[in-house]
């Protein structure tokens, strides 16, 4: 009966360990990893079993890899967690997790994304690599530079379009990398100040770079890569590159689709300061998650019902 009631004992404590390893490779941020369809959807090749296939594999080695990082930053981060509101509850800060745990599930995790990467396409590993080292570097130094902690964030979006477009060997378009950047600049700046504002003057406790930041510069900053956004992916609707490509110039429709999602984030930002956490905003706002299903689907018709 002890023998039993040690083995059960130990059951329930693996399910634990392994549930608070779960809740700490942040699933739900993973959404972010879709970035990797881009080049799929924009090539007009999604309806390709193989090239799917392929970016569907992508995608899974992606989401170990940030899986890998988010353990990687929650250990270095973990004496400024404890002193969080919210952050204090994550399973290494609370202490419910121990690094000695996370640690080496961080390392392999790490090793099998960049090595099944690498089996996949040899392209696509360098570019996955790429991606692991920036967001180290990230979570250990960059995130501590002011301007460049942003531009860190931007980077790694541009490196999942990269990886997608490089796992199934398609021409990356420069409008698509030019979107990609702005856009993640401008979530980057609004997650900033949502933090600024959310954490007041304890701000620079939890995240030093916030004492380098203040309401004023990153409205600014946010007002420009705002317009630049707009402006960018309407001209990529309209430019002759695109219209050559998709043999027609109806992507012009959807920019009220863009134009309504970033206002609508705007709003959260300003008004509720929820943006804080970009993917979870996403998640759970229907009103932005519906529109960004709509703005899908309507590409997705203007592109593969055009003819050549």
């Amino acid at each position: 009966m002890l023998l039993e009631s040690q083995t059960l004992q130990r059951t329930e404590t693996d399910k634990s360990a392994i549930r608070l390893l779960a809740i700490s490779l942040r699933p739900w941020e993973w959404v972010k990893n879709v970035f990797l369809f881009s080049a799929l959807f924009f090539s007009a090749n999604i309806l390709s079993p193989e090239m799917l296939l392929k970016s569907l594999l992508a995608f899974g080695l992606f989401c170990l890899a940030a899986g890998g990082v988010y353990l990687v930053n929650d250990i270095w981060d973990r004496p400024h967690d404890e002193k969080h509101p919210q952050k204090r509850m994550r399973p290494i800060a609370s202490g419910a997790l121990s690094v000695s745990l996370a640690a080496p599930v961080a390392v392999i995790l790490h090793i099998v994304a960049v090595a099944g990467a690498f089996l996949l396409t040899p392209m696509f590993g360098v570019v996955t690599a790429a991606y692991v080292l920036l967001s180290v570097a990230y979570s250990k130094w960059l995130k501590h530079a002011v301007i460049l902690d942003v531009f860190s964030i931007a980077a790694g979006f541009v490196l999942r379009v990269v990886a997608g477009a490089v796992v199934i060997d398609v021409m990356i378009s420069h409008w698509l990398l030019i979107c990609t950047m702005l856009l993640a600049l401008f979530l980057g700046f609004s997650k900033r100040r949502c933090e600024l504002v959310a954490l007041a003057d304890d701000a620079s406790l939890h995240r030093r770079v916030l004492n380098e930041y203040d309401a004023r510069f990153l409205d600014m900053m946010i007002g420009i890569v705002t317009s630049a956004t707009v402006v960018a992916y309407t001209l990529y609707t309209v430019s002759q590159e695109t219209i050559q490509k998709f043999h027609t110039d109806r992507l012009l429709l959807t920019v009220p689709f863009v134009l309504y999602g970033i206002f609508r984030y705007l709003y959260l930002v300003y008004h509720k300061n929820n943006g804080g956490a970009p993917a979870y905003t996403l998640m759970t706002d229907r009103p932005l998650l519906l529109n960004v299903i709509l703005w899908g689907f309507v590409c997705g018709l203007i592109i593969y019902s055009a003819k050549p």
